[in-house]
């Protein structure tokens, strides 16, 4: 463990009279100012410098939370994209419920050294249980700054937020786990009055035990500056190098956090590397809190130009993202965000066909298609030609090979002179993105995945997760309804879009039937007790393949709902089929709880 020479005592906690606000900077009647002391520091950059990442903890906290299957998703990408070296070194977890619980299993059963899987908490020892049950070896903590949190949200003293933020690190450590201290609001904070004594106190912590304990430093509201020349507590190259030369916190137990309140989120993390602290901490698109946190795919360029290499990185897996943001997590991501929106390499300069055949470099300043799989966008006007339009279209829909639409496409003639009747008319603009989206979809429907498309795929992918669940139970194999009627009873209360749900024997015959619907549970006792189901589809499917078997969409004759009926087989322990669980679901309540619920 490297130790550094500091001295210890000669920056003690300042008890103020008053909370230290900085009014000056922060005049809360108007935008927060910027003052500059004159005094020039040199960057000293880190040794070594990586990325971390917070898309599961900060990013999760402003969008619908992800299921733990997006999650693992997610964090599979970050692996990929991190590379061989890990350069994305770390992501960190929330640890409260069951599904944050499920989500961290899933990740650390894959074993991936790379991003670590660290936990977040409060700052108390309660939440720190948490951390050792899951087994992290380290975990971040809230341990507030600025006076602003101290004293109006703790409504405490400088010497008692210290005393309690030590005692919860000092039990960390007797579980032998790497506190990260998040230094929160650090950038309105008293630097020399608590934060520069706090973090001494914690590196005699550190040489005390013999474990590393990180600072995260957080911008909490944005408000930092890349100024070498700007003054404490705002200027991120003196706040870095304050804690490295005054406080002795090694540089690789720093960690920058930034947001992007006023568009310096990016700039902020660049001269936190310059100025010797080791870690960045991103998060994929940038999503976060208010206006987000530092974009992790900006990071990965500021890297690449930094170092001069990719260090192993695969940055093609920024697209991949991209796109399962889109598809899957339906995320709108602005079609001029750098390096992920849709127009990021396009230009409304003019440029069409003709031009990208010549050179493209023209209008790209790196090889999209090596570097993102992405190809140089052309923005339509009337210069643009059939050819112009195809490629459009093409490489909108990723269509190629035979997929690929040719230039004489009736559909593609079709758009052409809808845009050529436009600047006859008198425009002079070009054409937009959803203009030729509207476009498509009018003339080439085909390509377009109707809503209903959309939902049944949502409907069908649900589906399966639950009655793959449901028939695991064991007390089904018994074939005892006493036995299992709690099971379904329970099932039918979870998913209440469930209208019937029904368990029949190998020959057809019912062997139990339940519904909530109290306005048609006679007529479902009917049913089971005047019909065998031997000639169904969902029976008969699922017999024969012995596959989960989704019926189309029918029109319930006897609820007039929307439905679709999902089956799969019950098994035995020698994995014979036994009987048939089938369930008729209300597509439309489906669709409309699941999504309220962001299952």
């Amino acid at each position: 463990m490297l130790k550094i020479n500091y001295d210890k005592d000669k920056f003690r906690l300042i008890e103020p009279t008053e909370p230290e606000l900085y009014k000056d900077f922060f005049p809360y009647v108007e935008p927060p100012r910027i003052f500059f002391d004159g005094k020039y520091i040199p960057p000293q950059p880190a040794s070594e410098f990586y990325i971390t990442d917070t898309t599961f903890r900060d990013g999760q906290q402003a969008r619908t939370p992800y299921t733990p299957e997006q999650i693992e998703t997610l964090y599979k990408f970050l692996h990929k994209l991190s590379g061989p070296k890990g350069i994305i070194r770390q992501t960190e977890f929330f640890l409260y419920t069951q599904r944050d619980r499920e989500a961290l299993e899933r990740c650390l059963s894959l074993g991936y050294k790379y991003p670590e899987i660290t936990g977040w908490i409060r700052a108390n020892r309660e939440d720190l249980k948490l951390v050792k049950e899951m087994g992290l070896k380290e975990t971040g903590m809230l341990t507030s700054c600025s006076d602003y949190h101290i004293y109006l949200k703790l409504k405490k003293t400088r010497k008692q937020v210290l005393e309690d933020y030590l005692a919860v690190v000092k039990e960390a450590l007797s579980y032998g786990i790497r506190p990260r201290c998040h230094f929160e609001d650090v950038t309105r904070a008293d630097i020399y009055g608590f934060v520069i004594p706090f973090a001494i106190e914690l590196m005699k912590l550190r040489e005390e035990s013999g474990i590393d304990i990180k600072i995260r430093l957080c911008d909490t509201l944005g408000v930092a500056v890349p100024y070498p020349e700007a003054s404490l507590p705002i200027s991120v190259p003196k706040l870095i190098r304050a804690l490295i030369d005054e406080a002795g916190v090694p540089g690789e137990l720093l960690e920058w956090h930034g947001h992007n309140d006023y568009y310096r989120a990016v700039i902020n993390a660049t001269y936190a590397w310059l100025y010797g602290c080791a870690y960045v901490n991103t998060s994929l698109l940038g999503i976060g809190e208010r206006t987000g946190n530092t974009p992790l795919e900006a990071m990965v360029f500021e890297y690449i130009a930094l170092k001069g290499t990719n260090d192993g990185m695969d940055t093609t897996i920024i697209t991949d993202i991209v796109n399962y943001y889109k598809e899957h997590l339906h995320e709108k991501i602005p079609p001029r965000q750098p390096f992920v929106g849709e127009d990021f390499n396009a230009t409304r300069a003019g440029i069409h066909i003709d031009g990208l055949i010549k050179n493209e470099e023209i209008y790209n300043s790196f090889d999209s298609i090596r570097i993102l799989k992405r190809p140089i966008q052309i923005i339509i006007t009337d210069k643009s030609g059939t050819a112009g339009i195809a490629y459009w279209i093409n490489t909108h829909f990723n269509l190629t090979g035979e997929s690929a639409i040719d230039k004489r496409h009736p559909g593609v003639i079709k758009i052409y002179k809808k845009i050529q009747e436009l600047y006859e008319k008198g425009r002079i603009t070009s054409i937009s993105n959803e203009e030729m989206l509207a476009l498509t979809r009018k003339y080439l429907p085909e390509l377009f995945e109707s809503e209903l498309d959309h939902l049944r795929k949502f409907a069908h992918k649900l589906l399966i997760q639950f009655i793959e669940d449901l028939v695991q139970e064991q007390d089904l194999i018994t074939m005892n309804v006493e036995a299992i009627k709690p099971i379904l009873k329970r099932f039918l209360s979870e998913h209440p879009y469930v209208q019937f749900i029904y368990i029949v024997d190998i020959e057809g015959k019912p062997i139990i039937g339940l519904t909530d619907d109290v306005e048609f549970r006679k007529k479902f006792d009917e049913l089971l007790t005047t019909e065998t189901f031997e000639n169904r589809d969902w029976f008969i499917n699922p017999m024969k393949t012995g596959k989960i078997y989704i019926s189309p969409f029918y029109t319930s004759k006897m609820t007039n709902k929307l439905c679709i009926t999902v089956s799969a087989p019950i098994r035995n322990a020698d994995d014979e089929i036994i009987a048939i669980l089938g369930m008729d679901i209300r597509f439309e309540d489906l669709v409309k709880m699941e999504r309220e619920n962001a299952l």
